[in-house]
């Protein structure tokens, strides 16, 4: 598989401190000797120097730095009880894709964990990466680099910001998420029992890292989740993350009252070892919440938080999540995976939003975030969902307020909900709103989100729809390498220089369509909406040519 960009080409960045070279690509202009440095969550997908071949993985890029650092330990094999039973059972053979590495985990009395390192006062090859990343040779125009390794790190170190980073996933490029950093968006893909397999759900995985995901949550669901999510992993350059209930809910044939922590437990570890950065875990949803969420228009929407909410209603227990979260800290420090306290109860309508079931549940979540602080595990904080316009600021206050600062990641949230088949626009402008007030990623939103299954393109769609909401919240919050790019395509734009207009796009390909579809013959000296005789740039540069 081979991904090209126009007018671009793949840079590396030496470290200062490490010995890494950072990945970003430069679009390179006609105007002589200018060029735009942007950030690049491709991989190796657009190395003309690497050839990908997704039956084999991608370069296992920290494999060296992990070993280095020398507080893992390599395992014989998968250790969970699932993954042995199925390995020996089947001999691999229902396994497509080859198992290319040996997982670790911490040795006995190590931690591994990013927070751990940075608490400790280092700085690791994964935050010089991040940091640099962030800067894209902005000091090449002048504008002094404010993200330094040692921002990342301190970040890090206060649970400000994450850096997810599996050390059976080698593969990830580094990125850090936190509201002193770039908005990141993560998006969303999956099988379900009723369609998609492996290889759909692969390139959809790819080209989502092309078009510009900078994380990616599989949300299989239907069958051979394994298999799907180890071909995922070991072909994304991205952090990826799970809901590990769904597979756990698979284990027992979906029969909600028969899953048990010893389940949760082998499944987590099967993920941990398999690669995954981070887990969506609804902790925070209690057997006194349920009342609260019986009074709503649209009552529990999410997946997770309506199975641990069945589950507690036919079982008359409380949240295993909630009272094993201790142990489950313990499992996730083995192999520095990130917890994303899920929003088990955000709202799933405008009139639901900011409501006391969100709100009750927020406070736990605040209780678990310093619960797994104190193990060294890093957290997100997951949020809504549906909320209008004049109280999402509200909701990121009371977030930072609740848990202490912790990253926020919400799902949008959509600002109306009149619009199926346009979601994603209705859901980037309330990402956008919230992005600004300080939330540190937003989920992707598809124009198939409450109708069906996202296909490539409706990826495509949802990705662009959350990269120019988040591009827009980075203006707003005066990131200084956000005005770049929109400097330069304005240049451009005013130059008439239509092919550097489609290269500091986000989407060239959409772009150049559009522009063929009203100009086939070529570039023109005048806009194509209006035409030679009243393209208002082309009088203003005439203008000023007679003065």
């Amino acid at each position: 598989m081979k991904i090209s960009y126009p007018s671009s080409q793949k840079i590396y960045v030496k470290g200062k401190i490490h010995d890494i070279r950072v990945g970003m690509r430069r679009i390179n202009l006609r105007k002589p000797n200018a060029a735009v440095v942007v950030y690049d969550t491709s991989g190796a997908y657009s190395d003309a120097e690497v050839a990908v071949d997704i039956r084999k993985g991608l370069p296992r890029l920290r494999a060296p730095w992990v070993e280095r650092r020398g507080d893992t330990e390599q395992l014989a094999a998968f250790s969970s009880a699932y993954c042995r039973a199925r390995l020996a059972d089947a001999g691999l053979a229902d396994v497509r894709f080859p198992l290319t590495h040996l997982p670790r985990r911490a040795k006995a009395g190590r931690c591994i964990t990013q927070m751990y390192y940075a608490r400790q006062g280092v700085i690791t090859p994964e935050m010089e990466y991040a940091a640099i990343r962030e800067n894209q040779q902005c000091d090449e125009l002048g504008i002094p680099s404010h993200i330094t390794p040692e921002l990342v790190r301190s970040e890090v170190a206060a649970g400000r910001a994450v850096i997810p980073a599996n050390v059976n996933h080698p593969e990830a490029e580094p990125m850090v998420i936190g509201a002193s950093f770039l908005v990141k968006i993560n998006t969303n893909i999956g099988s379900s029992a009723l369609s998609s397999g492996v290889d759909e759900e692969v390139e959809k995985a790819v080209w989502s890292c092309k078009w510009g995901g900078d994380t990616l949550m599989d949300l299989s669901t239907g069958n051979n989740i394994h298999e799907t999510r180890e071909w995922i992993v070991r072909n994304t350059p991205v952090p990826v993350g799970t809901v590990p209930i769904y597979q756990a809910l698979q284990k027992v044939n979906g029969e909600v009252a028969e899953l048990s922590w010893e389940v949760y437990r082998d499944t987590l570890i099967e993920q941990c070892e398999q690669g995954v950065d981070y887990f969506t875990i609804h902790a925070g949803l209690l057997r006194a919440h349920l009342p609260l969420a019986r009074r709503r228009l649209t009552g529990i929407v999410s997946r997770g938080g309506s199975i641990i909410a069945g589950w507690m209603t036919q079982r008359g227990e409380e949240n295993f999540f909630y009272t094993r979260f201790e142990e489950i800290c313990d499992i996730l420090r083995q192999y520095d995976v990130a917890v994303s306290l899920g929003d088990g109860l955000r709202p799933g309508s405008i009139r639901d939003a900011n409501d006391d079931a969100q709100l009750a549940e927020l406070a736990v979540l605040g209780q678990l975030t310093q619960t797994a602080w104190s193990h060294n595990v890093q957290v997100l904080i997951e949020g809504p969902g549906h909320v209008p316009m004049h109280k999402i600021k509200a909701n990121v206050d009371e977030q930072l307020r609740c848990c202490h600062g912790a990253p926020f990641y919400t799902l949008g949230p959509l600002a109306t909900d009149i619009a199926p088949g346009y979601d994603h626009i209705t859901s980037a402008i309330g990402a956008a709103q919230i992005a600004r007030y300080g939330t540190a990623m937003i989920c992707y939103v598809t124009p198939k989100e409450h109708l069906g299954l996202p296909n490539k393109e409706d990826v495509r769609a949802g990705v662009i729809a959350y990269k120019i909401a988040a591009h827009a919240a980075d203006l707003a919050k005066g990131h200084p390498v956000a005005q770049v790019r929109d400097d330069a395509l304005s240049k451009a734009r005013f130059d008439f220089r239509w092919k550097d207009q489609f290269a500091l796009s986000l989407d060239p390909e959409k772009a150049l369509e559009y522009y063929t579809d009203g100009c086939p013959d070529g570039e023109r000296d005048h806009c194509t909406m209006c035409g030679p005789h009243f393209c208002a740039m082309k009088l203003t540069k005439s203008m000023v040519t007679n003065c």
